[in-house]
C-alpha cells in the first residue's frame, strides 16, 4: 500500500533531464520534486512594418486603403477578403523557451540511511546538472573510460565528436519529450552538512527547445496537434462568441 495509506492512490510521474545519446558518463537527473510552476514562452518577431518617423503618414495612408478595401469588399466575393492582411509583413516565430525551479533536499535519504547522501549530500545531483551545461569533450573520466574500451583517449562519446554541451531531453510526462539547450542555470545552496556538502538547494533553469526535424521534438509536436484536435469537442462554445456580421 502506498505511504499515503490509499491503495488506489495514482502514481505521479516525475520530470527528468536525460542526456540524448550514448556517452560516458551518461547524464540524467530525475526530479526529486516536480516543479510547482513552469513558465513557457513563445515569441514572434514581426518585420516589414513602417519606421517610427513615418507612422503619421502611414496612418493616413492606411485610412485611405481601408476605405478602398471596404468598397472593394462590397463588389467581390469572400474568397480573397483576408489575403492581404499581412501584406508587407514577415513573421519569424522563435524557439520556445521554458523556465522553472528544481528543488533538491537530502532529508528523506538521510532519514533512510543512504550512505552516499550521508557522505556527499546532494552534491551528486548538483554535479550532474552542472555537467549538462559543460562540453563533454572536457570530461576527464569520460575520456579515460572510452580509452579503456578501445576508443581514442580524447573521445568522450560513441555517437558524436561535438564539443558543444550535450543535448538534454526534458521529459515531462508521456506527452512532452523535448530536446533542449540549458541556456541558464542558477544554483542556490541553502543548507550544508558538517563537511560543508550541500543538503538542500534550489536550481533555477532556463531552457530553449531545439525545434526541427528531430524525433523527440516531432513526437511532442504531434502530441500537441492531437490535443488541439481533441479541443474540437468544445466547438459548440463558439456559439457564445460575439462575431461581427
Amino acid at each position: 500500500m502506498p505511504s499515503g495509506g490509499f491503495s488506489n492512490q495514482p502514481k505521479i510521474l516525475r520530470g527528468a533531464f536525460v542526456e540524448f545519446g550514448l556517452s560516458l558518463p551518461p547524464l540524467f537527473v530525475v526530479f526529486q520534486f516536480n516543479p510547482m510552476t513552469i513558465t513557457r514562452t513563445r515569441t514572434a518577431q514581426v518585420g516589414g512594418t513602417d519606421p517610427t518617423a513615418q507612422r503619421c503618414e502611414a496612418a493616413e495612408r492606411q485610412i485611405n486603403q481601408n476605405m478602398s478595401f471596404i468598397q472593394q469588399v462590397a463588389r467581390t466575393d469572400g474568397g480573397s477578403l483576408f489575403s492581404d492582411l499581412r501584406a508587407g509583413q514577415t513573421i519569424t516565430v522563435k524557439q520556445e523557451t521554458i523556465g522553472f525551479d528544481i528543488r533538491l533536499d537530502a532529508t528523506d535519504r538521510l532519514n533512510d540511511g543512504d550512505g552516499i547522501t550521508e557522505q556527499f549530500g546532494i552534491s551528486p545531483q548538483l554535479s550532474t546538472l552542472e555537467l549538462m551545461v559543460a562540453p563533454k569533450s572536457q570530461s576527464v573520466l569520460g575520456g579515460l573510460a572510452t580509452a579503456l574500451l578501445g576508443g581514442p583517449r580524447g573521445s568522450f562519446a560513441f555517437f558524436s565528436e561535438d564539443k558543444n554541451p550535450p543535448i538534454i531531453l526534458f521529459v515531462w510526462g508521456r506527452k512532452k519529450v523535448m530536446p533542449v539547450n540549458i541556456t541558464n542555470m542558477q544554483i542556490k545552496e541553502e543548507e550544508f552538512s558538517t563537511d560543508l556538502n550541500p543538503t538542500r538547494a534550489t536550481v533555477t533553469v532556463s531552457l530553449e527547445v531545439i525545434e526541427g526535424p528531430n524525433l523527440p521534438f516531432l513526437y511532442t509536436k504531434t502530441m500537441k496537434e492531437v490535443m488541439s484536435v481533441l479541443n474540437l469537442a468544445n466547438i459548440a462554445d463558439i456559439a457564445n462568441t460575439v462575431v461581427p456580421a
